[in-house]
Protein backbone atom coordinates (compact mmCIF):
# COMPACT_ATOMS: atom_id res chain seq x y z
CA UNK A 1 0.00 0.00 0.00
CA UNK A 2 1.28 3.50 -0.96
CA UNK A 3 1.40 6.18 1.21
CA UNK A 4 -0.85 7.88 -1.06
CA UNK A 5 -3.30 5.26 -1.82
CA UNK A 6 -7.11 5.98 -0.34
CA UNK A 7 -7.31 3.72 2.24
CA UNK A 8 -4.57 5.42 3.71
CA UNK A 9 -6.32 9.09 2.99
CA UNK A 10 -9.26 8.04 4.59
CA UNK A 11 -7.31 6.72 7.49
CA UNK A 12 -5.65 10.32 7.77
CA UNK A 13 -9.20 11.60 7.24
CA UNK A 14 -10.68 10.49 10.13
CA UNK A 15 -7.55 10.71 12.54
CA UNK A 16 -7.50 14.07 11.68
CA UNK A 17 -11.01 14.87 12.84
CA UNK A 18 -10.66 12.36 15.97
CA UNK A 19 -7.57 13.41 17.30
CA UNK A 20 -9.19 14.87 20.02
CA UNK A 21 -9.30 12.08 22.02
CA UNK A 22 -6.28 10.84 21.27
CA UNK A 23 -3.98 12.98 19.67
CA UNK A 24 -1.32 12.92 22.74
CA UNK A 25 0.08 9.98 24.01
CA UNK A 26 1.93 9.72 26.98
CA UNK A 27 4.31 7.12 25.72
CA UNK A 28 5.75 8.97 22.76
CA UNK A 29 9.26 9.45 21.84
CA UNK A 30 11.31 11.83 23.79
CA UNK A 31 12.68 14.79 22.38
CA UNK A 32 15.97 13.28 22.19
CA UNK A 33 14.92 10.66 19.99
CA UNK A 34 15.17 10.73 16.75
CA UNK A 35 12.35 11.80 14.87
CA UNK A 36 10.14 8.51 13.04
CA UNK A 37 9.53 8.91 9.33
CA UNK A 38 5.55 9.23 9.22
CA UNK A 39 3.61 6.17 8.19
CA UNK A 40 1.37 7.98 5.45
CA UNK A 41 1.69 11.76 4.34
CA UNK A 42 -0.91 13.63 2.10
CA UNK A 43 0.81 16.96 0.71
CA UNK A 44 -2.44 18.63 -0.76
CA UNK A 45 -5.57 18.02 1.05
CA UNK A 46 -8.77 18.68 -1.80
CA UNK A 47 -13.01 18.21 -1.57
CA UNK A 48 -15.75 17.96 -0.68
CA UNK A 49 -16.51 19.49 2.42
CA UNK A 50 -17.04 19.86 6.13
CA UNK A 51 -20.73 20.12 7.15
CA UNK A 52 -21.63 20.89 10.87
CA UNK A 53 -25.42 19.51 12.03
CA UNK A 54 -25.92 22.62 14.12
CA UNK A 55 -27.16 21.78 17.79
CA UNK A 56 -31.05 22.46 18.52
CA UNK A 57 -29.52 23.95 22.12
CA UNK A 58 -27.48 25.99 20.31
CA UNK A 59 -29.75 27.28 17.71
CA UNK A 60 -32.12 28.39 20.84
CA UNK A 61 -29.15 30.11 22.39
CA UNK A 62 -29.33 32.17 19.95
CA UNK A 63 -32.68 32.41 19.11
CA UNK A 64 -33.01 34.01 22.48
CA UNK A 65 -30.14 36.46 22.11
CA UNK A 66 -31.30 37.61 19.24
CA UNK A 67 -29.05 36.67 16.72
CA UNK A 68 -29.47 35.36 13.35
CA UNK A 69 -26.95 33.11 12.20
CA UNK A 70 -26.11 33.01 8.03
CA UNK A 71 -23.51 31.64 5.60
CA UNK A 72 -20.36 33.86 4.60
CA UNK A 73 -18.93 33.05 1.24
CA UNK A 74 -18.88 29.91 -0.19
CA UNK A 75 -20.43 28.22 3.09
CA UNK A 76 -24.49 26.69 3.03
CA UNK A 77 -26.83 26.34 5.47
CA UNK A 78 -29.49 24.04 5.01
CA UNK A 79 -33.13 24.30 6.17
CA UNK A 80 -32.82 21.19 7.86
CA UNK A 81 -29.83 23.11 9.90
CA UNK A 82 -26.81 22.01 8.20
CA UNK A 83 -23.93 24.34 8.05
CA UNK A 84 -21.56 23.14 4.87
CA UNK A 85 -17.82 24.77 4.60
CA UNK A 86 -15.66 23.49 1.38
CA UNK A 87 -12.42 21.77 2.27
CA UNK A 88 -9.90 24.17 -0.29
CA UNK A 89 -6.39 23.04 1.04
CA UNK A 90 -4.21 21.68 3.56
CA UNK A 91 -2.30 18.79 4.56
CA UNK A 92 -1.79 16.11 7.16
CA UNK A 93 1.48 13.61 8.58
CA UNK A 94 0.22 10.56 10.68
CA UNK A 95 2.60 8.74 12.46
CA UNK A 96 2.49 5.74 14.69
CA UNK A 97 0.49 6.26 17.23
CA UNK A 98 3.05 6.29 20.51
CA UNK A 99 6.28 7.30 18.09
CA UNK A 100 5.10 11.00 18.33
CA UNK A 101 3.04 13.28 20.35
CA UNK A 102 0.55 14.27 18.76
CA UNK A 103 0.91 11.36 15.90
CA UNK A 104 -1.84 12.97 13.48
CA UNK A 105 -0.10 16.77 12.54
CA UNK A 106 -1.12 18.98 9.65
CA UNK A 107 -4.43 21.19 8.89
CA UNK A 108 -7.56 21.30 7.15
CA UNK A 109 -8.28 24.31 4.95
CA UNK A 110 -11.98 25.86 4.58
CA UNK A 111 -11.00 29.44 2.63
CA UNK A 112 -13.24 31.47 1.38
CA UNK A 113 -16.09 30.58 3.73
CA UNK A 114 -17.70 31.06 7.30
CA UNK A 115 -20.16 31.59 9.23
CA UNK A 116 -21.76 35.57 10.41
CA UNK A 117 -23.99 36.47 13.39
CA UNK A 118 -25.87 39.31 13.62
CA UNK A 119 -27.92 40.87 16.44
CA UNK A 120 -28.19 43.86 17.58
CA UNK A 121 -27.00 46.21 15.12
CA UNK A 122 -23.78 44.49 15.18
CA UNK A 123 -22.62 41.69 12.80
CA UNK A 124 -19.75 39.35 13.66
CA UNK A 125 -18.25 36.81 10.57
CA UNK A 126 -16.00 34.18 11.29
CA UNK A 127 -14.30 33.11 8.35
CA UNK A 128 -11.39 30.77 6.84
CA UNK A 129 -11.42 27.77 9.57
CA UNK A 130 -8.29 25.80 10.07
CA UNK A 131 -8.63 22.51 11.37
CA UNK A 132 -5.31 21.55 13.72
CA UNK A 133 -5.96 17.99 14.26
CA UNK A 134 -2.85 17.78 16.74
CA UNK A 135 -4.28 20.76 19.07
CA UNK A 136 -8.15 19.47 18.80
CA UNK A 137 -9.24 23.12 17.44
CA UNK A 138 -10.92 25.07 14.93
CA UNK A 139 -9.73 28.86 14.37
CA UNK A 140 -10.48 31.40 12.07
CA UNK A 141 -10.77 34.97 11.17
CA UNK A 142 -12.86 37.07 12.96
CA UNK A 143 -14.52 40.19 12.03
CA UNK A 144 -16.23 42.66 13.19
CA UNK A 145 -18.67 45.38 11.41
CA UNK A 146 -16.76 44.65 8.49
CA UNK A 147 -13.15 45.51 10.57
CA UNK A 148 -10.75 42.63 11.36
CA UNK A 149 -10.28 41.77 14.66
CA UNK A 150 -8.27 38.62 14.41
CA UNK A 151 -7.09 36.88 11.35
CA UNK A 152 -6.53 33.40 13.21
CA UNK A 153 -8.32 33.20 16.93
CA UNK A 154 -9.15 29.74 18.18
CA UNK A 155 -13.25 29.17 17.79
CA UNK A 156 -13.51 25.66 18.67
CA UNK A 157 -12.85 22.52 20.04
CA UNK A 158 -12.72 19.67 18.35
CA UNK A 159 -14.51 16.78 20.64
CA UNK A 160 -13.26 13.47 18.54
CA UNK A 161 -14.58 11.01 21.59
CA UNK A 162 -17.94 10.55 19.75
CA UNK A 163 -17.00 9.76 16.43
CA UNK A 164 -18.36 7.04 14.45
CA UNK A 165 -16.61 4.88 12.05
CA UNK A 166 -15.76 5.73 8.62
CA UNK A 167 -18.11 4.85 6.37
CA UNK A 168 -17.22 4.65 2.73
CA UNK A 169 -20.22 4.63 -0.23
CA UNK A 170 -20.51 3.95 -3.47
CA UNK A 171 -20.50 7.22 -5.36
CA UNK A 172 -16.07 7.76 -4.93
CA UNK A 173 -16.71 9.28 -1.51
CA UNK A 174 -16.33 8.74 1.75
CA UNK A 175 -18.04 10.15 5.19
CA UNK A 176 -16.61 10.54 8.87
CA UNK A 177 -18.95 11.82 10.93
CA UNK A 178 -19.82 12.23 15.16
CA UNK A 179 -17.11 15.37 16.20
CA UNK A 180 -18.86 17.22 18.58
CA UNK A 181 -17.72 20.55 18.05
CA UNK A 182 -17.62 23.08 21.06
CA UNK A 183 -17.26 26.78 21.66
CA UNK A 184 -13.78 28.11 23.11
CA UNK A 185 -13.41 29.93 25.64
CA UNK A 186 -12.05 33.30 23.73
CA UNK A 187 -14.35 33.05 21.19
CA UNK A 188 -17.25 32.82 23.74
CA UNK A 189 -15.51 35.97 25.24
CA UNK A 190 -15.86 37.95 22.03
CA UNK A 191 -19.15 37.39 20.74
CA UNK A 192 -20.32 37.75 24.49
CA UNK A 193 -18.77 41.23 24.75
CA UNK A 194 -19.58 42.08 21.02
CA UNK A 195 -23.20 41.70 21.64
CA UNK A 196 -23.59 42.93 25.46
CA UNK A 197 -24.44 39.51 26.35
CA UNK A 198 -23.20 36.71 28.43
CA UNK A 199 -24.84 33.61 28.18
CA UNK A 200 -22.47 32.20 25.50
CA UNK A 201 -20.06 29.61 27.60
CA UNK A 202 -17.19 27.71 26.91
CA UNK A 203 -18.53 24.46 25.84
CA UNK A 204 -21.52 25.01 24.41
CA UNK A 205 -22.05 22.37 21.71
CA UNK A 206 -22.10 24.28 18.57
CA UNK A 207 -23.15 20.24 16.50
CA UNK A 208 -21.78 17.61 15.01
CA UNK A 209 -19.20 17.91 12.08
CA UNK A 210 -19.54 15.35 9.29
CA UNK A 211 -16.31 15.76 7.01
CA UNK A 212 -17.17 14.17 2.83
CA UNK A 213 -13.94 13.62 1.02
CA UNK A 214 -13.04 12.18 -2.62
CA UNK A 215 -11.98 8.72 -2.46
Amino acid sequence: MTLHSPAILLTIAALAFGAAACGDDDDATSSSAAKPDPVAQVDQLSGESTAVALDAGFADALKSLELTPAPVGDASISKAGVASFPITGGNVKYYKPGSVSPFVQGEIDHDGAGLSLTGGGKKVELTDFVVDPGASVLTGKVSVDGKVAAESAPLFFLDGRTLEPLEASGDGTAVLEGTTVKLKAEAADLLNQTFNVDALQEGLVIGVAKITINT
